[in-house]
C-alpha cells in the first residue's frame, strides 16, 4: 500500500497575541526609542510602568523649568535631559499593553519637545531653528503613524539612524552645556531633515509606482479577451 505524506499543517495564529503584537510594534514605533534605548532595553529587567514615568517625567521638567532652575545656563542645562532618560528610559522593556499604555508616546514626544524648547529658549538658540527641529521631528511620528495605519511599516534603521529622543536630547542637552547650542541644533536639524525627507519620500514613490503597476497589471488582465487569454496558457503549457 502506498501512502502519501500529508503536509504539515500550518498552525494559524492566535487573534488575540497577534493584535497585542501589532497594537505593542506600533506603540513602540511611535516612541521612537534610540540606539542607545533599544541597548538598554535588554538590562533593565521588567521596566517601569511607561505612563507614570512619563508624566512625572514631562511634569518634573515643567517644574524644573517655570522654577527658574535653568536661568543660569552652562552645565544646568543637562538637568531636564537627565531627568527624561532617567525616568523614561527603564519604560523601554515593556510589552505597553496597559489599558492607558497608548498614552506613552505623545507623552513621551511632549517631554522631548518641551524639553527642547526650554534649553533652547534659556541658550537663547534662534527660535525659528527650534520651530524647525520640533517641526521635523513630529513629521518624522506623523509619518511613522501613518505608515503604521497602513500596515507600512518604516525600516528599523530609520530609528537608529534618527538618534531617538533619548541621544536627540543628549546631543542638545551637551551642546547647550558648552555653549555651542546653535551650531548643533543646525547641523542635528539639517541631518534630521534630509534623513527623513528623503528616506519617507522614496519609501512613498516607492509604493506608489507598485500600487500603479499592481493596478496596471490587474487592468490588463481584464482588458484581456478569453481567446486571448487561452492563446497564452496553451502556449505556455506548449514550452512547458
Amino acid at each position: 500500500m502506498i501512502t502519501h505524506p500529508q503536509a504539515m499543517a500550518t498552525p494559524t495564529p492566535d487573534p488575540d497575541e497577534e493584535r497585542r503584537r501589532i497594537q505593542t510594534a506600533r506603540l513602540v514605533a511611535y516612541r521612537d526609542d534610540g540606539p542607545l534605548a533599544t541597548v538598554l532595553a535588554g538590562k533593565l529587567g521588567g521596566g517601569l510602568p511607561p505612563v507614570p514615568a512619563t508624566l512625572v517625567a514631562l511634569l518634573a521638567v515643567v517644574g524644573v523649568t517655570v522654577a527658574g532652575l535653568l536661568d543660569s545656563g552652562g552645565p544646568i542645562l543637562l538637568l531636564p535631559v537627565a531627568i527624561v532618560l532617567l525616568l523614561v528610559l527603564p519604560t523601554t522593556p515593556r510589552d505597553h499593553l496597559g489599558r492607558f499604555d497608548w498614552l506613552t508616546p505623545p507623552l513621551l514626544r511632549a517631554a522631548e519637545f518641551f524639553t527642547i524648547i526650554a534649553i533652547g529658549l534659556t541658550a537663547e538658540a534662534p527660535k525659528w531653528l527650534l520651530f524647525v527641529l520640533v517641526y521635523v521631528v513630529g513629521y518624522h511620528t506623523y509619518d511613522t503613524v501613518y505608515r503604521t495605519r497602513q500596515s507600512i511599516w518604516p525600516p528599523a534603521w530609520v530609528f537608529r539612524a534618527g538618534l531617538g529622543w533619548e541621544l536627540r536630547l543628549l546631543v542638545i542637552g551637551a551642546g547647550a552645556a558648552l555653549g555651542v547650542l546653535t551650531p548643533v541644533l543646525a547641523v542635528l536639524t539639517a541631518y534630521l531633515f534630509v534623513l527623513f525627507a528623503v528616506e519617507s519620500v522614496t519609501s512613498w514613490v516607492r509604493l506608489d509606482k507598485a500600487s500603479a503597476q499592481a493596478g496596471a497589471d490587474a487592468e490588463q488582465d481584464l482588458e484581456a479577451s478569453p481567446e486571448d487569454a487561452l492563446e497564452q496558457a496553451t502556449g505556455e503549457a506548449e514550452k512547458g
